[in-house]
């Protein structure tokens, strides 16, 4: 049985998935997580698939060490309007996201009324 560092409060409305030993820089993954978190997954994706075609930046706000500014990132508001596009971490983190919507789909939830949520 694999276990989550944290569980539900209610484990019939919610679905998780989870990865490791990925092959992906930790900060890009904590910038991604950290911008799509509350959003629906249908947003979060619609966001995903536009970092992965290169038409949005990741804004990046806690590891700024040597980030380029973008003018996209202004968009998003960022400090400094720093921000990148972490095509490898992208793709790990849509396919996660890809993962509980298809596990929230099996326990017959709407995958439109999902949100993105971490422990």
């Amino acid at each position: 049985m694999v276990r989550y560092s944290v569980e539900p409060e209610v484990p019939e409305k919610t679905s998780k998935s989870r990865g490791s030993h990925l092959r992906v820089h930790f900060k890009h993954c904590r910038e991604l997580a950290h911008h799509t978190r509350g959003m629906n997954t249908i947003k979060a994706l619609k966001f995903l698939d536009e970092v992965l075609a290169f038409k949005t930046t990741v804004p990046f706000v806690r590891y700024t060490g040597s980030v380029g500014r973008k003018a996209q990132a202004k968009q998003t508001k960022t400090p400094g309007s720093k921000g990148r596009w972490p095509v490898k971490a992208t793709a790990v983190y849509k396919d996660l996201l890809l993962n509980a919507v298809a596990n929230a789909e099996t326990k017959g939830l709407d995958p439109e009324c999902l949100c993105v949520g971490h422990g």
